[in-house]
């Protein structure tokens, strides 16, 4: 996208109020996606292998998690070849396998309001991207490695959820794994539907015309999230 500098200051401006607008109104509660209760009270009651079931919970948690679909959006919104969107999803999808696998596995310790936050972040990243915001500066970073060191975030994100509840050592690998896997059955649907929309757009006008109207809009989302989990980190605490 061609666009000039007033263009990309002005839709920076408008996401940034996001953020302080997003500490105001949701600062006493988290947006982060946790696993809903009644999969929850599941996970807390497993003793063993339950590998379908944990395919379902991953497949599940991530064709509804709003942040990781959106961070798709902005990575494909631009890719017109099917081995490129291979390429990047794969880079993706590798990025947040190893840290979810490693996050639970060996227990790391993180807080999941400033992952949830970076995860948000990588949203603006993408759609400032997209907009032609790098050209404007002197460094051009590389889209590539951006995508699988933010999949290592996304992935850290989803250990989170699951670190939140006491599981049971056994069974503990095959559950992550399967969980794992679940995880990209989901974005492999999540994908498809983007896929189907996002080609059939592609033939009209309009696509090009309101791309940068779309990636403002996504940027304000990955702001909205980024203001909404530091709210959360800084001021929830103060409720409790």
């Amino acid at each position: 996208m061609s666009l000039d500098r007033f263009a990309v200051v002005k839709c920076l401006n408008l996401s940034l109020w996001t953020v302080f607008a997003a500490g105001l109104f949701f600062c006493s509660q988290a947006l982060a996606h946790s696993i809903a209760s009644d999969d929850a009270n599941f996970v807390l009651s497993v003793d063993g292998p339950a590998v379908i079931p944990f395919i379902y919970l991953g497949a599940k948690h991530m064709v509804t998690g709003y942040d990781h679909l959106l961070f798709l959006v902005g990575v494909i919104f631009f890719l017109y070849k099917p081995r490129h969107v291979v390429q990047y999803v794969t880079l993706f999808a590798v990025g947040h396998s190893i840290t979810l696998l490693a996050g639970v596995l060996a227990d790391w310790q993180v807080n999941a309001y400033l992952i949830d936050a970076v995860i948000g972040f990588s949203i603006v990243y993408k759609a400032f991207e997209n907009i032609g915001g790098f050209k404007l500066l002197p460094f051009q970073p590389d889209t590539r490695v951006a995508v699988f060191v933010f999949g290592l975030f996304h992935g850290l994100g989803l250990a989170t959820k699951l670190q939140e509840f006491e599981l049971s050592d056994n069974g503990l690998i095959t559950n992550i794994i399967s969980f794992n896997v679940g995880v990209e059955i989901g974005q492999i649907l999540a994908l498809s539907a983007i896929l189907i929309f996002l080609s059939a757009w592609r033939t009209s006008a309009s696509y090009l015309k309101h791309a940068f109207t779309t990636n403002t809009a996504l940027m304000t989302g990955g702001f909205l999230l980024v203001g909404y989990q530091l709210a959360s980190f800084f001021l929830v605490p103060v409720y409790l």
